[in-house]
C-alpha cells in the first residue's frame, strides 16, 4: 500500500488579488458617505453665510458662490433703527443658556453619580421619571406654563424661560453623565476610600476630574439646546428678555411689507459662527465625551 505525499499548499492568488479591490471599494463607500453627510449638514449653513454677505438687492440670486459682497446686512442686523435689538437678544440668550446649563450640570452630576454608583430603593422609578420627562411634548406645556406664570407674574422674566428649559435639558444631562459614570473604574474610588477619603471626597477629587470630557460635552449640548429653543421662549418672553430665536423670527426691515431675509441670515450667522468655532476648538473633548462607555474592556 503506497502513501501519497501530501500536496503542498498553493496560495490562493485570486483572493489576494481581490483583497485590495474590496478595501478600495469599502474606502470609497466611506468617503462618499462622509461627503454626502457633510454636504447635507453644511449646505444650509454655507448658503446662509453666502446670503448674509450678499447685497440685499441680490438676495434671491442663485449664484452658488459669494457675489456682490457687502457688510450692510450685519449692520442692519445689529441696528436698532428698525425696532430690532439683536445685541440685547444675544445677551438674553447667553444669560438663559448659561444659567440653565450651570443648574442642569450641578443637579445632573449628583443625580447621574447616584444612579450609576449607589443602589437605593425606587432607583428605577427615578430613571422612569427622568425618561418620561424627556419624552413629554413641549407643545403640550405651553398653555399650562403660560397660565401658571401669568398667575404668579413671571411672564417676560428670565426665570420663566430658565426653569422650563432646565426640566428639558436635565434628562439629557443625566443620561449622558450616567452612562459615563458607569464605565469609570470602581477601583479608583475604592482606593481613595481605603486611603481615608469619604464618598464625597472620592467623588470630588477622583471621579469628577475623570468625568471632565463628559461634563464638557454635556455642557455644550445643553447650552446649544437651550439657545435653540423657540416655542416656549416665544410665549414666555417679553421685548426685554426675548432670546435670539425669537428676535430673529420677528425681525423687521425698513419696509414693513418686505421680509429682511439678508439681515435675518446675517443674524443667524452671528449666532452660529461662535458655536461652530467652539465645537471645532474643543472637538477632541466632545468626541471623547460622546464615545465614553462605547467600548467595554
Amino acid at each position: 500500500m503506497t502513501h501519497r505525499a501530501p500536496e503542498p499548499d498553493v496560495p490562493d492568488t485570486s483572493a489576494r488579488r481581490n483583497r485590495p479591490r474590496r478595501f478600495a471599494f469599502k474606502n470609497t463607500r466611506i468617503y462618499v458617505g462622509v461627503a454626502i453627510i457633510l454636504v447635507w449638514g453644511l449646505a444650509p449653513f454655507y448658503w446662509m453665510m453666502v446670503t448674509a454677505f450678499r447685497d440685499p438687492d441680490y438676495t434671491f440670486d442663485t449664484t452658488p458662490w459669494p457675489t456682490h459682497l457687502t457688510l450692510e446686512n450685519f449692520q442692519n442686523a445689529l441696528s436698532t433703527s428698525s425696532g430690532n435689538n439683536f445685541t440685547r437678544a444675544l445677551i438674553n440668550s447667553m444669560i438663559v443658556g448659561g444659567v440653565t446649563t450651570a443648574v442642569a450640570l450641578a443637579v445632573g452630576i449628583f443625580t447621574a453619580y447616584a444612579l450609576a454608583r449607589i443602589e437605593f430603593r425606587f432607583k428605577y422609578v427615578v430613571v422612569g421619571i427622568v425618561l418620561g420627562a424627556s419624552m413629554f411634548p413641549v407643545v403640550a406645556l405651553v398653555t399650562p406654563l403660560f397660565q401658571f406664570f401669568t398667575n404668579i407674574g413671571w411672564i417676560g422674566t428670565y426665570q420663566a424661560m430658565i426653569i422650563p428649559n432646565i426640566s428639558f435639558v436635565l434628562p439629557l444631562t443625566i443620561y449622558t453623565l450616567t452612562s459615563f459614570f458607569k464605565e469609570l473604574p470602581w477601583e479608583l474610588e475604592e482606593a481613595a476610600r481605603i486611603d481615608g477619603a469619604n464618598r464625597g471626597q472620592a467623588f470630588r477629587l477622583v471621579m469628577l476630574p475623570l468625568a471632565a470630557p463628559a461634563l464638557f460635552t454635556t455642557a455644550i449640548l445643553a447650552f446649544i439646546a437651550t439657545v435653540n429653543e423657540y416655542l416656549l421662549a416665544s410665549q414666555l418672553s417679553s421685548d426685554a428678555t426675548e432670546p435670539v430665536t425669537v428676535a430673529i423670527a420677528r425681525f423687521s426691515g425698513n419696509d414693513p411689507h418686505v421680509v429682511p431675509y439678508a439681515a435675518i441670515m446675517a443674524a443667524g450667522t452671528i449666532v452660529t459662527i461662535p458655536l461652530v468655532i467652539m465645537v471645532l476648538l474643543f472637538q477632541r473633548r466632545i468626541v471623547s465625551g460622546l464615545t465614553a462607555g462605547g467600548v467595554k474592556s
